[in-house]
């Protein structure tokens, strides 16, 4: 008995629109990022100054235009790199906002930066003691068998 919901020609069409919309929201969220990569470059044009903590903005808004990129380019986004986004996150708020935090938000911060940073250890080694097969050619994503 075939499954009546499931109709090859259907799949196929909302993989497709899926697919658009996906390629869609990518291109909201770089162009999200250049605008406001540009607006913090304006700001220290016009201040006429530069601080880490501009510097860890824009590296934030680079950081995310390369996890855009990459996604386009493979069809995957590496976990680690949402991992390094907020641990530069955590960095800027810590660098920011020293004068306001509580010896335990610091604390907190740190500590956050430390268990993301163990995380991306614990997944690069996994990716390097347990590689992924090569999918096959025309394969689709996550199909990875012979």
């Amino acid at each position: 008995m075939t499954n009546r919901l499931y109709h090859p020609a259907v799949a196929r069409t909302a993989a497709r629109v899926l697919s658009y919309v996906e390629l869609l929201g990518l291109t909201a969220i770089a162009i999200a990022a250049l605008i406001a990569g540009g607006i913090e470059i304006a700001d220290m044009v016009k201040l006429r100054t530069v601080t880490l903590a501009d510097l860890l903005l824009l590296f934030i808004y680079l950081e995310v235009l390369s996890m855009v990129m990459i996604y386009l380019e493979s069809g995957a986004l590496p976990v680690r790199m949402p991992l390094y986004i907020a641990m530069v996150a955590l960095a800027r708020h810590l660098i920011l906002d020293m004068k306001e935090l509580s010896e335990w938000q610091i604390i907190a911060s740190a500590m956050a930066i430390l268990i993301l940073a163990g995380a991306v250890l614990v997944i690069r080694y996994g990716h390097l003691r347990f590689p992924y097969e090569v999918p096959r050619e025309g394969a689709p994503r996550g199909h990875n068998e012979p």
